[in-house]
């Protein structure tokens, strides 16, 4: 563009610390980088559908604000002012399209910010666009989106994880520094560990909420994607914190996460890292094991202490949370009925008619499946034997963790079971689908935070490790990731175009 430099292509893989530097020193332009990501954008999103839509208008217009700022001897805003950025297209965005991947909402522009989003905004951040996601966030590959599939940056015929796979495959191409996702029940961290990238889901209370389209409102948080742990941090220091918006968002100090990161030297000394039994079962892949043992003999070279654990409620984990998500989900998506806004049938006369044909068109099998799911166990008669019993199996997983963190600092093992695995080769079997989250769903019942970081390859393609701690303690599950990623590299590969390797 006349009156721009080029950059190449792998400026649009730097962390939000180097676009930092680069922006504070002006040896770049904040509509340098932007334009360098839109170009990365038209150039790679075709072949792995990330994006769902573009806002490359405002993105533009933000990004020459920051530069004016800059150049009349402004301060930052923050650690983001001026760098390019996604959001999962469940967060609400004022005057760009907001459409959860569903029908329902396919031309859907709100008229506000949700906190997050309004945050971001206020601190300067640039946003590139929305990412695809499973329809209303339900799903653990993005192949349920109206808008079609997402691709693996590192193989685009296996998935990105979901339901935040869009965000996730986005930060891998270098589609900007970093990206907003939401986790349920891992949808933050599986696709982190199947899109090599790192993944954060904070404390249930941690992150507001407020503009986020619900799917199960006991469950829901908001959290990055990164190339790095101290990237995590800075993102982190901007989206969390109360807001009187949410009632559920918690009045905790929320601490300056990357000043915690910056007096560490390395060393984990002192630090107790639990290693729970449970998390070892039939269906870890080989490969994936391996790489998660060498990842936790390396905590140890840096001076962890290691522990067995136990959680002895971990294998109902599962099937409680699919209790009690999908009947949350039946409970919040009763508003999408065509009488307000979003989608309807425009050739039915009545209201039943009507109300009937747009959730029939509007919503997709899986969200289907979920409602028919939720519906039934909290109908009268089955209420007790499972919604309630469900509630009650939380409250023991919720204890275990407590007290196990009584002995530990922090827990690891696996995020997912297995590498990415193929499109379309679980679609249709949703019971082999729901076990890809068997390692992520109880920390979202027990509303702890947890992280995944890069820690190994098998068959090409990354595995994730995963580090929980107790509530409101990211800071701990930082400081163990970074200096982890301080002490290996595997945080720091890419893949050679899309999907050939990595470099």
């Amino acid at each position: 563009m006349e009156g721009t430099r080029s950059m190449p292509e792998a400026d649009t893989y730097m962390t939000i610390r180097e676009a930092r530097r680069l922006l504070d020193a002006g040896e770049a332009s904040s509509e340098e980088l932007t334009r360098a990501h839109l170009a990365r954008l038209a150039e790679v999103d075709p072949a792995i559908h990330a994006i769902t839509t573009a806002n490359e208008e405002g993105a533009l217009t933000a990004a020459v604000e920051f530069d004016k700022r800059h150049a009349a001897g402004e301060e930052a805003l923050s650690s983001l002012d001026g760098v390019p950025m996604t959001l999962k297209d469940v967060l609400i965005t004022e005057g760009v399209r907001t459409t959860c991947g569903s029908r329902q909402l396919y031309n859907f522009v709100p008229p506000f910010n949700g906190t997050v989003p309004a945050r971001l905004a206020a601190a300067g951040a640039v946003l590139l666009g929305k990412t695809n996601c499973d329809e209303f966030a339900m799903g653990s590959s993005t192949e349920n989106s109206a808008w079609g599939a997402t691709g693996n940056p590192w193989d685009v015929g296996r998935v990105p994880g979901g339901s935040s796979g869009g965000s996730a495959a986005a930060v891998a191409a270098g589609l900007g520094a970093f990206s907003l996702g939401t986790d349920t029940g891992g949808s933050i961290r599986q696709p982190a560990s199947l899109c090599g990238v790192t993944g954060l889901k904070p404390t249930y209370g941690r992150v507001s909420r407020f503009g986020l389209v619900a799917f199960a409102s006991s469950l829901d948080q908001i959290g990055p994607f990164t190339h790095d742990a101290y990237d995590a941090a800075l993102v982190m220091e901007v989206i969390a914190g109360s807001d009187p918006h949410d009632s559920t968002s918690q009045q905790v100090p929320v601490p300056r996460y990357s000043e915690l990161l910056d007096g560490e030297d390395g060393s984990l000394r002192g630090v107790k890292v639990g290693i729970p039994s449970e998390f070892w079962g039939e269906g870890l892949q080989e490969g994936v094991s391996q790489a998660v043992r060498e990842a936790i003999h390396q905590l140890r070279r840096l001076g962890a202490e290691l522990h067995e654990v136990s959680l002895p409620s971990t294998p109902y984990a599962l099937a409680t949370y699919y209790i009690i998500a999908p009947a949350e989900a039946s409970s919040n998506l009763a508003r999408f009925d065509g009488m307000k806004y979003g989608y309807r049938d425009p050739e039915k006369k009545t209201s039943i008619d009507s109300m009937l044909a747009t959730r029939d068109y509007g919503f997709g099998p899986e969200v289907k499946r979920r409602i028919m799911l939720g519906t039934y166990a909290l109908s009268a008669g089955y209420y007790d034997a499972y919604y309630k019993k469900a509630q009650q199996v939380r409250t023991l997983i919720a204890r275990d963790y407590a007290q196990v963190f009584e002995q530990v600092d922090v827990l690891v093992g696996p995020t997912c079971p297995t590498v990415a695995f193929p499109m379309g080769e679980k679609v249709d079997a949703p019971l082999a689908m729901y076990l890809n989250d068997v390692y992520t769903v109880p920390a979202n019942l027990a509303g702890i935070p947890g992280v995944s970081i890069p820690c190994g390859f098998s068959e090409n393609l990354p595995v994730g490790l995963q580090i929980l701690s107790k509530h409101f303690d990211e800071g701990t599950i930082l400081k163990v990731a970074h200096a982890y990623q301080g002490a290996t590299d595997w945080h720091t590969k890419r893949p050679v175009g899309i999907g050939q390797g990595a470099k």
